[in-house]
Formats: C-alpha cells, structure tokens, sequence
C-alpha cells in the first residue's frame, strides 16, 4: 500500500471488509523503510525495545525521551505506515493528564498516528477516553500484559477461566473511543470469540488464527535471537547465522590483511601506490 498513507480509518475499513491487518513493530528509519515497502500497515514502535535490542529481561525499563526518538526516526522511514507509539511503563499509570501529556509527545514530537497502552481495568479504560478525548487514536492491549509481570510473576497463556474478563475489557475499550487492540498469549478460541464480538480490529500475539491482524517483534521474526523460539513465532529468517558468518569473516579479513583490498583504498594523484 505504499503511497497511499494509512490511517485508522483505513484500519476500520479493512475490519469490515475482513481484511488482515499486518503489523510489526520497528525501532530504526531503515528497518521501517522496508516494512513499508513490505506492505505493512501498522508499525509499533515497542517498548519491547528493551528485551529485542537492549537485552534486558523485562520492558519495565522503557524511557519515553528514548522511545519518542525511536518513534521519529521509524515515522522518517515510513512515512504512509500507520505509526503507532508504544507507552512504557509509568508514562501513564499515574493519571489521566499525565497519560495525555506524554500522548502528546509522540504525536508532536515524533510524528506518530496513534499510541498503544496496556490493561482494560477501571484506571486503562479512563486513561484511554482522556487520550481520544484529546484527539489522539489509542490502540488497546489486553490479555498477557508485560507491564504488569511483576504483579502476574510470569509470562503465560491467558486461559478460558478469563473470557467473561477479557470481554468486558474488550467492551470498554471500544467504548472509550480505541481503534484496536492488541491480544496477547490468549487461547485461540477465546480470541476469536472476543474478535467476533467487538467492532474494532484485533491484532494477535500468541491469539490464535481468528483475529483481525497480526503482529510480531521485528527481530524475532527475522531470527536474530538463535535461543528465542516461543511456540507462536515463526522465523521468515535466520539473521543470526547470516550475521555471525559476516562478523567471523570481518574479523579474518582484517586479522590476515586481506581487508582493506586493492579496491577498498584512496590513492594518491599521479602516484602508483
């Protein structure tokens, strides 16, 4: 769709239509340059960010100055992808004007169409109206939420015992004005149950065949984390291997002289060497 630039709005046609959202998350200008060029239409620049490129072990950690930077340089790549601006943790959690202030900035800072936030409880469900009531599209998130994995205690499948939850949650959010949401670790059937009953798309994680879109962390996809195999990703690449053979052959090159070669040197004029 490259050209033709991507709105929410065009995300709630394609649910109609019963279109599949693509969606990937992206945290450089080259990277997302190629999804778009890919045909993706939603590109999140995630908090997770802080497990794919940082290393850490949670999101917890994620920085609104770090990720409004991030959010501009893949909104320089992909100028007609539905760029959406993840909250980290405790950019919202406080209050409802602080959770619009720092919408703000990745809207007017970053160039970003929308931001996500995690949760469908009491204090999410405000956080969202207020940011929509500003004016600024919300994408929902529910099911496994890895911001609240200090309270869970551990990344799980969402089970059947939370439908009548998740539901409501998916109920409330599209009351309060979200365009979509994001399901996360849910048993395929009950996904497909909470897509078949809300008006707004649904972009799985680890949810199954049934919702609206999917989406997936960019360099799990590509595979540049040989170890990180969680059942619902599925590798289109092995980087890692394609990465490490280049490295090992930098490093032999220089190590035995034979870079840099004849081509790769500036000589001076009128000399011979």
């Amino acid at each position: 769709m490259a050209g033709k630039r991507i709105t929410v709005k065009t995300i709630a046609a394609m649910k109609k239509r019963g279109d599949k959202v693509v969606a990937l998350t992206a945290y450089d200008c080259h990277t997302a340059r190629m999804e778009e060029m890919a045909g993706v239409h939603i590109i999140l620049v995630g908090d997770s960010f802080q497990m794919a490129v940082l290393g850490e072990e949670t999101t917890l950690g994620a920085d609104m100055d770090v990720l409004v930077a991030l959010c501009r340089a893949v909104r320089k790549g992909a100028p007609d992808t539905l760029v959406v601006g993840d909250m980290p943790f405790g950019s919202y959690q406080p209050s409802d004007e602080i959770a619009v202030k720092n919408a703000v900035r990745f809207i007017a800072e970053a160039g970003a169409d929308a931001v996500k936030l995690e949760g469908g409880n009491d204090a999410a469900i405000s956080r969202v109206k207020a940011i929509v009531d500003a004016g600024i599209p919300v994408m929902g998130h529910i099911g496994l939420l890895p911001q609240s994995i200090r309270l869970e205690g551990s990344y799980r499948v969402v089970r059947s015992n939370s439908e009548e939850m998740l539901l409501k949650q998916i109920g409330d959010l599209e009351k309060a004005g979200a365009f979509s949401a994001v399901l996360e670790m849910i048993e395929e059937d009950v996904a497909a149950r909470i897509t078949e009953a809300t008006g707004i798309s649904t972009i799985g994680i680890g949810a199954g065949r049934y919702t609206n879109g999917q989406i997936l962390v960019v360099n799990d996809m590509l595979g540049m984390n040989g170890d990180f195999n969680p059942k619902f990703l599925k590798k289109y690449a092995d980087l890692h291997s394609i990465m490490k053979e280049a490295l090992s052959n930098y490093v032999s090159d220089v190590a035995g002289g034979t870079f840099p070669g004849e081509e790769n040197v500036f000589k001076g004029r009128g000399k011979n060497r």
